[in-house]
């Protein structure tokens, strides 16, 4: 992986220099935000769903949506969508129906549009999250929400997020999974004594090259169908180029491989679990071990102290899906929650407490009362959108802390550094 420049990493940026540098990118968001405001909704009113983004990973959510609706179980309608290629978006729009934006700023001023669900490049999430907010909108975000570059985003997008009256959850769906709430309910009550060390991570066969990410158009150019500024959005300018419009998962400009697409998944219940925030030092390490048409790691392993007291160690690879038995969720590796005085982790169905050896306490199971549901987390969250509980399952202070972790790995090993977070300054330090 090659070294990132000073002028790309996000920790850099001071709130000045970001405000200035981000102005370009969501000056129309802002101006969105002076006319419009949050609607208030009734109990059963019907919401107005708009999507941006219409690629592979929407096309769950567009699924999801439509099935709530035509059986009953939300009156929602799709409204709306967006993209910045063409044929993909007429695509969806003749699949689900609703009006077809080439621009985001005019779907979020479609006053139609009380929902927004963000399903785009990982780089322009922050960005699209945070107009969305300034819209009235309540906010969808798949994860990661930010770019690992940009963690001065992720900073501002938190701040709005607590400020906005609107709702905002991100996309990891395993947040429905009960096992979670049951174990921080169990770290709470003092069932582990205090926490030590935990450890999850995710594993998966994929490269996300030529297999993984098919390019629709091999001759597609720029122009009318084809937003290639909108793509490349606040990354560094390149000339039009295929592979990186289709495959983007390949290129660190818009992705981070494990670290920031993956791990969000398995670190978000692990931190929520513990209740800890901010780290104070992470290391990872890792690289390219299978995969070479890539520019970032298929391997990649962190270790994350927290001021707390508290080690957390998120492991995985994209060349080997072996996690061992009574993992939650596709490829994830089984958490383990450490405490002087004992353990929890999952066999199966169960959360097991496995005592510390000097432990007067017992083995204890307790069955874990439901499994991770995508259209439940989705009704969860319009369920919040209706009351106005900003408290949904997987909050953006939540994902703020998860990706700040993440973001101080990848630019310590973009950089070969160990990387450490000033509390005071609320900022990332090489």
């Amino acid at each position: 992986m090659k070294k990132t420049s000073k002028s790309v990493v996000g920790s850099r940026l001071n709130r000045r220099q970001f405000l200035r540098e981000a102005g370009g990118v969501t000056a129309a968001g802002m101006v969105l935000s002076s006319s419009l405001s949050t609607r208030v909704l009734g109990a059963n009113e019907r919401l107005g769903i708009g999507f941006i983004g219409c690629g592979g990973r929407s096309g769950a959510h567009f699924q999801a949506l439509h099935w709530l609706k035509t059986q009953g179980k939300e009156p929602i309608e799709i409204v709306a969508a967006c993209d910045a290629y063409r044929p993909r978006l007429k695509q969806r729009i003749e699949g689900y129906g609703g009006k077809a934006y080439m621009d985001y700023h005019e779907l979020l001023a479609d006053p139609a549009v009380d929902v927004v669900c963000i399903a785009t490049p990982d780089h322009l999430h922050g960005y699209q999250a945070m107009d969305a907010l300034k819209a009235g909108k309540h906010v969808y975000c798949e994860k990661p929400v930010t770019h690992w570059r940009q963690f001065e985003l992720t900073k501002e997008l938190a701040k709005v997020a607590r400020e906005s009256k609107c709702v905002m959850q991100l996309g990891t769906q395993g947040m429905f999974d009960s096992a979670w709430h049951q174990m921080r309910k169990l770290v709470v009550d003092g069932l582990i004594g205090k926490p030590i060390h935990a450890e999850c991570g995710y594993f998966r066969v994929g490269d996300w090259g030529e297999r993984g990410m098919p390019i629709d158009d091999p001759n597609v150019k720029p122009g009318e169908d084809l937003n290639w500024e909108a793509f490349l959005g606040d990354s560094p300018k390149r000339p039009f180029d295929v592979s990186r419009y289709f495959r983007w998962r390949m290129y660190e400009d818009y992705a981070g491989g494990p670290s920031t697409d993956l791990f969000p998944h398995s670190l978000t219940p692990v931190l929520y679990i513990l209740g800890v925030k901010m780290p104070s030092t992470v290391v990872a390490t890792g690289g390219k071990f299978r995969y070479q048409e890539r520019e970032i790691p298929d391997t990649y392993n962190t270790l994350i102290d927290y001021p707390e007291g508290i080690t957390v160690a998120v492991l995985g690879t994209q060349g080997n899906n072996y996690f061992g038995t009574g993992g939650r969720g596709a490829g994830g590796r089984i958490p383990i929650i450490r405490g002087w005085d004992g353990s929890l982790t999952i066999q199966g169905k169960e959360i097991v407490f496995a005592p510390a050896e000097g432990s007067d306490k017992k083995e204890q199971r307790f069955a874990i009362e439901h499994d991770e549901d995508f259209t439940g987390f989705w009704k969860s969250f319009l369920t919040c959108c209706r009351s106005g509980k900003k408290e949904t399952l997987s909050p953006m202070d939540l994902a703020y802390h998860v990706q700040t972790a993440m973001q101080m790995g990848m630019l310590g090993l973009t950089q070969g550094k160990v990387a450490r977070f000033d509390p005071q300054k609320e900022q990332i330090v090489l």
